[in-house]
């Protein structure tokens, strides 16, 4: 029976036959804070990406907001369906690169479980809630909820991931992002499967918010005429299918723009990497700059699309009416559990003095999806 099974061992071996010099194998990892006994069959980044999955905070990525609220219509993309076209995306990057698939996609499905309801408005209302005490970033948040706050084994808080994954997330940045230099972890790169799943990240939310916009009434296709990465996918699926409908038009435009980059940051990466002729996973982090991201031109028309939907998307007058009643509700219950802490669940009541109110009360809304958020704010305020 053996002979039609692959053992965890046997698993590593054809990572290190077949992963570049510069992958980081499994067998290479620092392994985790809390000794645990390898598993017979799985790597520790498949373990990863299990615990990941398996995790309270990533079910609960199904009903957080991404641009439109996650209560809304049933087309618009959640953080839940975010998180997978990246980890999709992070996958295929990896595979072709010949870097290590599996914590590529760790690390792409862990990477937005610290952001809390009502998207990145949320964020905001918390960050000011908590400016005197510490600050709320989603990127900390996410770090912290591996680390602390799942508790799903009885002898460790945390899920206690590889040092990799953590470091990974740790050092996430995209033009939204912007990470703080951790003492754990210095000021060295993110290994290369890390800087694909922050590419892979950038290049999911622009294609489906625009998509999403766009079917929301938001904006219209002759908002984007100045827009050159879209006209020139436009101008491709037109050629391709002159006869197609409108509607498969634009959805073709939509996953042409995935396509595009995709490709694009396949060949800098190429480029990057015979350029600096990395000869180890370590020389990755040391590097003095990324291996991994756009060519100048593609940034520079990514740039000039992310500048496009923050200001006609991400701040349109039907979202900041949307996000006008998140910072209401929050702020709400925020104050309210601050003057009775005595509402919490009895386990947030349990860290009050160690942690502090504010923090254990930033912690349990952050945790909230959007639907929970508004009903525990419709209960509490009419109490």
């Amino acid at each position: 029976m053996q002979n039609y099974l692959r053992s965890r061992q046997q698993q590593e071996e054809m990572e290190s036959a077949r992963l570049a010099v510069y992958a980081q194998t499994s067998r290479a990892s620092r392994g985790r804070q809390y000794p645990e006994p390898e598993h017979p069959w799985r790597t520790c980044y498949q373990r990863d990406r299990d615990r990941i999955i398996h995790s309270a905070a990533f079910r609960r990525l199904e009903a957080k907001t991404q641009v439109f609220f996650a209560t809304g219509s049933d087309y618009y993309r959640t953080r839940l369906t975010h998180t997978m076209e990246v980890a999709q995306i992070s996958r295929t990057l990896a595979r072709i690169l010949g870097l290590n698939e599996d914590l590529a996609e760790a690390v792409a499905l862990a990477h937005d479980l610290g952001h809390p309801p009502y998207g990145h408005c949320g964020e905001a209302v918390l960050d000011e809630l908590m400016a005197d005490h510490g600050g709320f970033e989603h990127n900390r948040q996410s770090l912290r909820i591996v680390d602390y706050l799942e508790h799903p084994y009885p002898s460790f808080r945390g899920l206690n991931l590889t040092w990799e994954t953590r470091l990974c997330l740790a050092k996430h940045e995209t033009r939204y992002d912007k990470p703080q230099i951790d003492r754990e972890f210095g000021s060295g790169q993110a290994p290369l499967e890390g800087q694909i799943a922050d590419l892979a990240d950038a290049i999911a939310y622009n294609s489906h918010d625009l998509d999403d916009a766009l079917a929301a009434g938001l904006i219209q296709e002759g908002d984007l005429q100045a827009i050159a990465l879209y006209q020139e996918i436009k101008k491709q699926v037109e050629d391709q299918y002159p006869q197609a409908h409108p509607f498969a038009q634009r959805l073709r435009c939509a996953k042409g723009l995935i396509d595009l980059l995709n490709l694009d940051a396949l060949e800098e990466a190429a480029l990057r990497l015979q350029q600096g002729n990395p000869k180890s996973a370590n020389e990755i982090r040391n590097a003095p700059e990324k291996m991994i991201g756009l060519s100048p031109l593609r940034q520079q028309q990514l740039n000039q699309l992310q500048q496009f939907l923050y200001e006609k998307v991400y701040y349109h007058p039907q979202v900041s009416r949307a996000r006008e009643i998140a910072q209401a509700e929050l702020n709400y219950l925020f104050t309210r559990y601050l003057d009775q802490p005595a509402l919490l669940p009895p386990r947030y009541q349990q860290r009050l003095e160690q942690q502090g109110r504010h923090r254990v009360i930033c912690d349990y809304l952050a945790g909230m999806t959007d639907r929970f958020c508004h009903q525990l704010y419709e209960q509490r305020s009419r109490e």
